[in-house]
């Protein structure tokens, strides 16, 4: 569904990433790690289409990204959810609104029924009008969550999900997206947290990589 071909990005003159390649099949389960600023997010986000490849060749679902037109482009990347680092929200809309933009953006109406369904999912049934200050950070990330799925996604992709969460929520958390997975989403996340992994790897057969020296590497079995 998404592959990588020999890819290189540069960053203000950098070669931050060079001869990537990678393939995302469908109803995989993969995790991103190394160490900060080796390039975790980029990566992710060349995997989405949000940054062009410096060298090489993206494609998602068959075709070559770089050859898309802008809005050939943006309906591709609809097929793509993504839970970013930082779970930006609109302060002044409710839970469920947010959670909702996808589909006002992509201009088609709101399926009511599936958007309660989806918060009742991840445990924000409760709190569908509250507005994103007055959330913790758990209910953050579910939000994050719930919004990257709504338009259900052949994959999806997560930035440091529990990264601001304690281990009970990093579970729930992990709990679900195993869940996405086992209906047949494809899922990549990237992490840190090797505690994590292998508390995935205990349910599912998961395929860690690591960046590392610009590289991307298949993990050893330690972890």
């Amino acid at each position: 569904m998404i592959r990588l071909a020999d890819v290189a990005h540069r960053y203000s003159g950098r070669e931050l990433l060079a001869g990537v390649e990678l393939e995302i099949a469908g109803g995989a389960f993969l995790f991103l790690t190394g160490p900060s600023g080796a390039g975790k997010t980029t990566l992710l986000k060349l995997c989405y289409g949000e940054l062009q490849p410096s060298a090489g060749r993206v494609e998602l679902f068959g075709q070559d990204m770089q050859r898309l037109s802008r809005d050939a482009l943006a309906d591709t990347r609809r097929r793509i959810g993504v839970i970013h680092q930082d779970c930006q929200f609109l302060d002044h809309l409710s839970i469920a609104d947010n959670v909702a933009l996808p589909f006002l953006a992509a201009g088609r109406p709101v399926p009511a029924d599936d958007l309660r369904e989806l918060l009742n999912w991840v445990g924000l049934e409760d709190r569908a009008e509250a507005r994103p200050p007055t959330l913790s950070g758990g209910e953050r990330q579910r939000a994050a969550l719930a919004r990257a799925v709504i338009m259900s996604p052949e994959v999806v992709l997560a930035d440091e999900p529990t990264g601001n969460v304690d281990w009970e929520m990093s579970m729930r958390l992990l709990s679900l997206l195993l869940e996405l997975n086992r209906m047949g989403t494809a899922v990549m996340i990237a992490t840190h947290d090797l505690a994590l992994i292998r508390a995935a790897k205990a349910q599912v057969s998961a395929r860690v990589l690591r960046i590392s020296e610009r590289q991307l590497q298949t993990a050893g079995s330690d972890l």
